[in-house]
């Protein structure tokens, strides 16, 4: 575990910003959008993977009912509070306003990883919660995100609402479960064919690995489904089918965890050379009021009126509300709305209210993480030892 009381995206960031332009300037080439939107895509397929792999309950309602609270509800809370804020505070179109909520609603599957499941046995319920939304909210925030860049285009939404609910709702969402199955049980099957005739080492394993992640990422997206939804769904297939296996689940999950953690270094230093003080401070106050509002209202509220009734302990509610970490996925989003034509003043102010609510994310929750997670785990050890002792 991290011993430090920041996470290490934070020291990366640090880094970036002293090779950009106001430190060494030893990088001063900014990234085209096509090139952030690639490389953030990567990092994200490659995350929400490992989240798949560490999904170690049955497929039971019982089991995952506190990730269909945040899904279900706090996602779509979120979106439309972000929306509305927006909208009526900040004076963006309904368009721009819901796509901003979109974007900056997806908690982070990469950044979280002080949060996130440890190993494959941990069956902590704020962990599996976390590390459940952070696979699923990245995938299940994209009709949104076309919701908005269609509004954008055309304001007339009865053009295209039709075919948004069709398309890019519910055949989108139906394809990535439908290919996340799928391909990774084909891909599994010839793996254990091939094995019968030669025991595959450790980098066919490997090899294994990232063909079903780009395999299911690329086909699901070839039939207009949502990749990441596809590749979340491939890493729980993959998981339960070597449940019996526990050594093998342990290998894929370390893999991706280090292409995981390259792909993280990467994109968080190129963030930090790509930060501009002119218009972060242009947009400073409406990034401060949207970050605010996400950290300490929106996200906290949202997540006790999703968990009403879930007989969870306020602790574990407390620190859901808190752990509402933004990151790769939110500059995803921003990149592909800007490579599919968003532009103009729109897009130069979604732009740096992102980029800055990023930055504050990793800075509050990468300080706060460790010794909030800590705290966490010696409240729950105490609460274990009152049980054993009565």
């Amino acid at each position: 575990m991290n011993v430090l009381p920041l996470s290490y995206a934070l020291i990366y960031l640090v880094v970036g910003i002293s090779l950009g332009s106001y430190g060494f300037g030893l990088i001063e080439i900014r990234p085209e959008t096509n090139f952030l939107e690639r490389l953030t895509e990567l990092t994200v397929i490659v995350s929400v993977f490992g989240c798949g792999l560490k999904m170690n309950r049955p497929l039971k309602f019982w089991a995952w009912q506190s990730t269909i609270r945040l899904i279900g509800l706090l996602m779509p809370i979120s979106i439309f509070a972000l929306a509305a804020i927006a909208h009526y505070i900040l004076g963006m179109g309904w368009g721009a306003a819901i796509l901003l909520g979109a974007i900056l609603a997806p908690t982070d599957p990469v950044l979280a990883s002080e949060v996130q499941l440890a190993h494959v046995e941990d069956q902590d319920e704020l962990r599996f919660s976390l590390t459940s939304e952070g696979g699923l909210n990245d995938a299940l925030a994209f009709p949104f995100v076309y919701f908005g860049i269609h509004a954008i285009k055309d304001s007339n939404w009865d053009n295209w609402l039709k075919s948004w609910i069709g398309i890019d709702l519910l055949w989108a969402i139906a394809l990535g479960i439908v290919m996340g199955v799928v391909v990774a049980k084909i891909i599994v099957w010839i793996e254990h064919q091939l094995q019968k005739r030669r025991p595959a080492d450790d980098l066919m394993a490997d090899f294994v690995v990232i063909s079903i992640i780009l395999l299911t990422y690329s086909l699901t997206e070839l039939v207009n489904g949502y990749g990441f939804l596809a590749v979340f769904v491939a890493g729980f297939v993959v998981q339960h089918s070597y449940f019996v296996k526990q050594e093998k689940r342990i290998e894929h999950l370390e893999f991706v965890e280090q292409i995981e953690k390259l792909l993280e270094v990467t994109v968080i230093i190129i963030l930090g050379t790509v930060l501009l003080v002119n218009p972060m401070l242009k947009y400073a106050g409406q990034s401060l009021l949207v970050a605010g509002l996400i950290f300490l209202i929106i996200r906290p509220l949202g997540v006790w009126l999703s968990m009403l009734g879930s007989g969870l302990p306020g602790t574990t509610r407390n620190l859901m509300g808190w752990f509402g970490i933004r990151g790769l996925g939110s500059i995803y989003y921003l990149a592909y709305a800007l490579g599919e034509g968003v532009t103009g003043e729109t897009a130069e102010q979604i732009a740096w209210i992102t980029y800055t609510v990023v930055v504050l994310s990793v800075i509050v929750h990468g300080i706060s993480a460790y010794p909030l997670m800590a705290r966490y785990e010696k409240i729950k050890n105490k609460s274990k030892q009152r049980r054993k002792a009565t």
